[in-house]
């Protein structure tokens, strides 16, 4: 009965408290507002979705988040020392990449994390071939970030979604 009322419960908690939090108020106009936002959004997010999401090993998904996340400062730092350094521009270039990942969200998660690292950009995925083509702003060795993200990322995200 709930799930018909509230397809996605955490999806509409979540957008709640965003919009509780833009408009600085907990007034119960902006609470039925922003309840009537959340539900009419969690309806359409439904309508969108393909499969119910199922975590193999929700554990894991603790260590992807430090991770990444040590991998962002590390690749922050790393951008700065480029920019900084008085070395030739730096050599960006692409890679393509073949992902043995093919679970939906694990694959969106994987898109999150290497757009958000800074110095990279998920630019295109091939779901026939299973590739992923990336952008790298200073691209010293291929192998190494395809091992990166084979071996950080890729691996967590198929013991958390496979």
């Amino acid at each position: 009965m709930i799930r018909r009322i509230l397809p996605h419960p955490v999806l509409a908690v979540v957008l709640l408290l965003f919009w509780l939090v833009l408009q600085q108020s907990a007034g119960l106009g902006h609470i039925l507002l922003g309840s009537a936002l959340a539900i009419g959004v969690s309806h359409l997010a439904a309508r969108f979705s393909t499969d119910d999401v199922k975590i193999r090993n929700p554990h894991k998904i603790i260590q992807l988040f430090f991770v990444a996340g040590l991998d962002v400062i590390r690749s922050n730092l790393a951008i700065m020392a480029v920019l900084f350094n008085p070395r030739p521009s730096p050599a960006g270039a692409f890679i393509e990449m073949k992902l043995n990942l093919t679970n939906p969200t694990g694959l969106a998660i994987l898109a999150i994390i290497i757009t958000a690292t800074p110095g990279s950009a998920w630019l295109e995925y091939d779901k026939e071939r299973s590739t992923v083509l990336i952008h790298v702003f200073d691209l010293l060795d291929e192998e190494e970030w395809i091992e990166t993200i084979r071996n950080r990322y890729e691996t967590l995200l198929l013991e958390i979604f496979q």
